[in-house]
Order: structure tokens, then sequence, then C-alpha cells
């Protein structure tokens, strides 16, 4: 049958395509700018030329001219034709400059930029059913990652996620055992550490570079007198009677989740709670037909699922699972309360008690 086709719709699609094509340059031009400190100088320097951002950066001046006006055309800086010069306007200060404000971005391209580096493998993976492993991918989706998230846990972990949890802030001030469960370079450990002097902090992940990270960053912050890291999977992680176990967006990359729920489980004291952080997400398709929805699905089917996949079992929870089905794997390891204590715009807490 010949379908009919409408012209207005069909340019609508090829110039979305072209805003689409220009979002993906513009993960790296990001990460460019990141690491090459033009968003730094320009912030610095106010009102800034071609010429002197290449001198403030000791970079040539045919790349910044180019990718200041990438820049501009996205709507990350601003021009003024009238001086020809580029300004980075207060809020993207904020978002492109400040690791300490829950708003900083550059993490987020940079996980991003890393996770489509191996799009090639994934597609192969895709055709035969096989992962592609967390361990597999470039540094820029381990780094990327935590610098994406930590900035949302230096903002509520202390101030609201763990005061959410029943007892659980007065048994850390006495003094409590806590395991990290898939710490990666142990941000969310170290921050606990630095805040509960009493307690002490266990953290593990399966991938070894993960771990000599945290140790490192454990000594530098100067809790390493009350941390300790090691190389476990989620279902194998040592120690018992913890008084709080945690697990940081991580859980719906497990190739087990419900065998590493039922470790925790194991490793709890019987008053013992799991503090358990995912993605925001809901429990139907159209709940997550949104930005951020669409921003994790994609990480979804390039990143968390493969992963998962490569893991023993390879439940495939995807990172928009969602809080029934979260429920779900914790009921299936044996706990018998679970609520939601708190959200933000890319996070579910949980509290997950025996």
């Amino acid at each position: 049958m010949t379908v009919a086709i409408d012209v207005d719709k069909l340019m609508g699609l090829v110039y979305k395509a072209v805003d689409e094509v220009g979002a993906t340059l513009n993960a790296a031009l990001v990460v460019m700018g990141d690491r090459l400190g033009y968003y730094k100088a320009l912030a610095g320097n106010g009102p800034t030329t071609p010429a002197e951002l290449a001198e403030l950066t000791s970079t040539d001046e045919h790349y910044t001219r180019e990718w200041l006006n990438a820049q501009a055309a996205g709507g990350f800086v601003e021009y003024d034709a009238s001086t020809a010069r580029y300004t980075l306007p207060p809020e993207q200060t904020v978002a492109l400059t400040d690791p300490t404000s829950p708003a900083y971005l550059p993490g987020f391209f940079q996980i991003a930029l890393g996770t489509v580096h191996h799009t090639t493998e994934t597609i192969e993976a895709a055709r035969s059913g096989a992962g592609v492993g967390w361990h597999e991918h470039t540094s820029d989706v381990h780094v990327g990652c935590e610098r994406f998230f930590r900035p949302s846990y230096n903002a509520n972990l202390l101030p609201s996620w763990l005061p959410a949890l029943e007892g659980v802030v007065e048994k850390l001030e006495r003094g409590a055992t806590v395991a990290d469960i898939g710490c990666g370079h142990g941000a969310s450990t170290i921050l606990m550490a630095g805040a509960f002097p009493r307690s002490t902090f266990v953290g593990s992940d399966y991938h070894q570079a993960s771990i000599e990270t945290a140790r490192l960053r454990a000594a530098e912050a100067g809790v390493a007198d009350r941390t300790s890291f090691e190389v476990a999977a989620a279902d194998r992680f040592s120690g018992s009677g913890f008084d709080l176990v945690t697990t940081f967006d991580a859980l719906h990359d497990m190739g087990d989740p419900v065998g590493a729920a039922r470790h925790v489980r194991e490793a709890l004291a019987p008053d013992g709670t799991w503090l358990l952080v995912e993605p925001m997400a809901g429990d139907h398709v159209e709940d997550n037909l949104n930005p951020v929805g669409r921003a994790y699905y994609g990480f979804s089917t390039l990143l968390c699922t493969p992963a998962s996949l490569s893991q023993p079992v390879g439940l495939a929870l995807g990172t928009q699972a969602g809080p029934a089905r979260i429920q779900d794997v914790t009921k299936a390891a044996g706990f018998t309360r679970f609520r939601k204590v708190a959200e933000t715009p890319f996070n579910l807490v949980f509290e997950v008690r025996p």
C-alpha cells in the first residue's frame, strides 16, 4: 500500500535530526572545554575573544574560534556581535565550572561520551545477547560516572537521605559498621566516613581499578583510618553484622541483583538498614517518556543492560527498572520492609529493612 507522506512532519524530523547530531557532537565539545580549561578561563576572564581564550589556556586559536562558535550556536556561551567577544553566563559558570554545585554537569557529558565510545561492541553484543562489562569501558565511563553522581551525593546524602532513615544517623554518630556495595571510586564511602568519625566503613566493588582509586582518595581525604576497600562482587563482599549497608546507583547494573540483595540481607545486623539509591524512574514506560527517562534509557541500552548481561544470571533490570521491580528484588531476597524516603530529579532513595 502507498502511504501518504506528510512533508511538514518529514522535514520536522530532518530538523530534529540536525539538532540531535549537534547535541551528540556537543557532548565531546563539553568534555573538550572541561579538559582544556575553556570554561574556567571564560568564567574568570569575562567577555573573551578566541585569541584571548587561546592565550589563557595555552591552546591553538583555530580550535578556540570553532569551539566558541559551536558553544554559542548551542546556547552554552553568549556572543556579542558588536565586540566579537564570547561570555559564559553565570548559570553556565555554576553548571560547568563548580564541582561543589548539585547542578555540575561535566561528568554527565563525560560518561555519555565514554558510553558511546563502545557502540560497535554493544551492537555486536545485541546480535548475540552477550554483554559488555563495566571494566571493558573507557575510563571516561568510570570517571564520568563519579563526577556526575558525586555532586548529588554531596548535596543530599548527609542532609536529607541518611536522616530520612529510621535511627541510622544516631547509630552512625555513636559508632556503626557500614558496607558500601558497588562503591566505585569511593565518593559515597568517603563522604560518610568524613561525617561520622566513630563509625567504620568498608567499600567494595568488582572493578579493581576503581578500588585502587578509592583507596587513594580515602588517604587524600584523611579517612583511611576508618575506611577499607576490597575487590569483591556484590554477592561476595566480606563481613557481617553491619548496621548499615548502602548501594548507590549500582543494583540495576548487577547480573544477579536478587543474589546481591540476599547477601546484603545475610550481612545486615537484625536491626540493620539497607540504603538503596537507584535512578529516577516510574513503574511504566509511559512514566519515563521525558528528558530524564530518555537519557537513562539511552544509558540502559548502551551501558547498564550490557553490564548486567556480562555477569552470571544477567537479569538486566535496566536503568529504568522503577520502584515496583526494585521492591520485588528485595522481597525475593527476604526483606519485609521497603519504603521510598526521598527523591531528586535523578534518583529514588529507598529504605529497606529485614
